[in-house]
Order: C-alpha cells, then sequence, then structure tokens
C-alpha cells in the first residue's frame, strides 16, 4: 500500500486539439472570439460562453444561443460591473439551456470583409444621439462577434477609416497618456 501512495505519476500531457462538432464534423474557431465553454439546449442547440477581450482590463465573457436569438453580456441583475465573469456567464448559459427548446441553426458563416464593414457602419451609425457625441467601446460589439467574425485590431481599422473618411458620422481621440484610441460616434445634425 505504501508504494502504490507514494508512486510516481506521469506528466500531464498537453491539452488535446478541440474535438469536432459531431453536426458538422469540423471545429469552429471564428476571428476575434475565444470560444471557452459550450452547452447544448434541449434540442441539442448549442449555447456559447465566449469572450473577445484582451485581457488589458480583465476579461469578461457574453453568452450566445445558436439555436434561438438570445444573447447576453451583461448581468442585468447587477448594478455595478455588469459585465459577466466566466462563472456567470457560464451560469447564464447554463440557465438559457435548461429552458430553451429551439432546434439547431447551422453555424454563420464568415461574411466577406465589405458586408462585416458595412455591419460595423450601421453599428456607427445607430449608435449616434441627438443631445451628444456617444463613446463606442470595443466591447459593444461582443453580442455580433460571432456574425462579424473579425480581430479587434481589424475592426479598430475599419473605424479609423471610417473617422477619415466619414468625420460627420464618426470621430477618434487618442489619450494623452496612452496608446488608446477612443471613438465618438458624433451628433446627430440639427434639422
Amino acid at each position: 500500500m505504501a508504494l502504490t501512495l507514494f508512486a510516481r505519476r506521469p506528466a500531464p500531457a498537453e491539452l488535446p486539439e478541440p474535438t469536432p462538432w459531431p453536426e458538422i464534423g469540423e471545429t469552429w474557431k471564428p476571428d476575434g472570439v475565444t470560444v471557452a465553454q459550450r452547452y447544448y439546449n434541449q434540442a441539442h442547440a448549442v449555447v456559447f460562453v465566449y469572450t473577445a477581450d484582451d485581457g488589458k482590463t480583465g476579461t469578461y465573457y457574453a453568452v450566445a444561443c445558436l439555436g434561438c436569438h438570445f444573447a447576453s453580456a451583461q448581468d442585468q441583475r447587477r448594478t455595478y460591473n455588469t459585465r459577466y465573469s466566466l462563472t456567470d456567464a457560464a451560469k447564464a448559459a447554463n440557465e438559457h439551456a435548461t429552458t430553451c427548446r429551439a432546434l439547431p441553426r447551422d453555424i454563420p458563416a464568415r461574411p466577406d470583409d465589405d458586408t462585416a464593414r458595412e455591419q460595423l457602419h450601421a453599428w456607427v451609425r445607430r449608435a449616434r444621439r441627438r443631445d451628444q457625441d456617444t463613446q463606442l467601446w470595443l466591447s459593444d460589439l461582443d453580442l455580433i462577434r460571432l456574425t462579424i467574425q473579425r480581430t479587434n485590431d481589424w475592426i479598430a481599422g475599419v473605424l479609423q477609416q471610417l473617422a477619415i473618411d466619414q468625420p460627420e458620422i464618426l470621430r477618434t481621440e487618442r489619450s494623452q497618456y496612452s496608446d488608446y484610441v477612443s471613438y465618438y460616434a458624433r451628433r446627430l445634425p440639427e434639422n
């Protein structure tokens, strides 16, 4: 008994490659998104827990169902720090998966660059208000990350080009203390 208690165990092996989905026979790794967990709802549609954060200010997660159109990036029951941690996102995904009966939909195809660019331009136009400029955060895009499937660098490049091409719609502001660039949707013109 003493020999088995102190026996050497082999070193853990490297993490295995993701296993292919049985439905499609391949893994799905969309650009700009890291899928942390997958849950299946009652009809076997996938509910994702994913992040698009680079971790500089903490890593936050979002939840999206590929059966219905459920998507959530914030815990509405909180009043402070409403973004999901991995634990909170997993809980929200599991709660949704246990009640959702939507049939599985196909995995969204990666749009071409022009389509993704137009989706970002439309997002900026919808953010404009009459009373003031509206600050836009890349984390605000978390709910549509599975449809645009682009990295933060690509999105920042598109937003900077939009600010150059259409300064009446979007402006940028560089921080005087770092490389950080803020984006502001311009106020709607008064008629």
